[in-house]
């Protein structure tokens, strides 16, 4: 399969990687659901979300519930929530403080009502793909031998990338197509991006999300090598801590001498300064002695007093302070 062509899969694998499709749409319209529904809790002052995980597991749903049916006593809101919530009872009496008005319970009951609505959507999709799966539970089961792939994940990845690797040649084809390789921006030696290209969006994100979880395998090698590469070349890695600043080098005595005369432990000046110290360095080195400077048309020229001029710059012969540059 050459760059840039899509991938056809067979009709059974199109019809399988259809629902998986739809069913991660279903699952990102239901999450915009839940952040509507906590943004409703807020706006009534309950906050819900500070002292329970899930929102939508079973003691925010009875909480939930009960406050769509009018329910606005917290101590009694306080005995719907489970013993395995790990937050205080203080703490949870006053998340459960607010001011629900009706409009807060008819927007709490219509989100709750879109996202059970999706709940069975979602079911009936599932239902739908393990019939579909036959085929395939081969090339499933040895995906879940990855570690980070989920028997879920392990779904969506082969009716993605199919079963017949001979489109790709190797492993590293295959990265490309997904978009998971860097890219290779380089000009006279120099690497100017490696930014990620936009790829298969479908597979991508799936790829991603394992990664993700492979790195959080304790004592694992993928783990190993994610933290022995985040600090240079994970994106939302920390800054590591600056080394403690050290005392500036010696400029009197023996040391300060032979770092002088050693041109590399001099140090090191940007800009137009360290042009102007060259062009000095220069000078003296010919037995040249500056006399004055002064800014004309063409920046900054030096005057020479003595000595000879010929291979620094064009001079007058019957000038003898004829300035360099001119």
């Amino acid at each position: 399969m050459s760059r840039g062509t899509s991938f056809v899969p067979e009709a059974p694998t199109q019809e399988l990687r259809a629902l998986l499709r739809t069913r991660k749409q279903l699952v990102r319209e239901q999450a915009s659901h839940v952040q509507r529904l906590q943004k409703t809790l807020e706006d009534a002052n309950l906050k819900v979300g500070s002292v329970l995980t899930q929102i939508m597991g079973v003691s925010g749903r009875a909480i939930l519930q009960a406050l769509i049916d009018g329910e606005r006593d917290p101590d009694k809101l306080l005995t719907l929530v489970q013993r395995d919530v790990k937050a205080p009872p203080e703490k949870l009496r006053a998340a459960l403080q607010g001011r629900v008005t009706v409009r807060h319970r008819f927007l709490l009951r219509l989100h709750l009502r879109q996202i059970d609505a999706l709940d069975a959507a979602i079911a009936e999709i599932d239902a739908e793909v393990d019939r579909d799966l036959d085929p395939f539970r081969q090339a499933v089961r040895l995906l879940r031998t990855i570690l980070g792939v989920s028997d879920l994940t392990a779904q969506v990845i082969v009716p993605e990338i199919g079963t017949d690797m001979s489109r790709f040649p190797t492993a590293g084809h295959l990265i490309s197509w997904a978009g998971l390789c860097p890219r290779n921006d380089e000009s006279a030696g120099k690497r100017r991006s490696t930014r990620l290209r936009q790829g298969a969006p479908w597979p991508k994100t799936t790829l991603v999300q394992c990664a993700w979880a492979a790195s959080r395998k304790k004592l694992s090698y993928l783990q190993a090598q994610f933290q022995r590469l985040r600090h240079r070349a994970d994106p939302r890695r920390q800054s590591a801590p600056s080394p403690p600043p050290s005392s500036p080098p010696p400029t009197t005595g023996a040391e300060g001498a032979a770092r002088a005369a050693d041109p590399r432990k001099r140090p090191a000046i940007n800009g137009s300064r360290s042009r102007r110290c060259t062009v000095r360095r220069l000078l003296t080195h010919a037995g040249v002695t500056i006399a004055h400077d002064r800014r004309g048309s063409r920046g900054r020229r030096f005057y020479l007093s003595s000595g000879s001029h010929a291979d620094f710059a064009r001079s007058d012969t019957s000038r003898p302070d004829a300035p360099i540059g001119a």
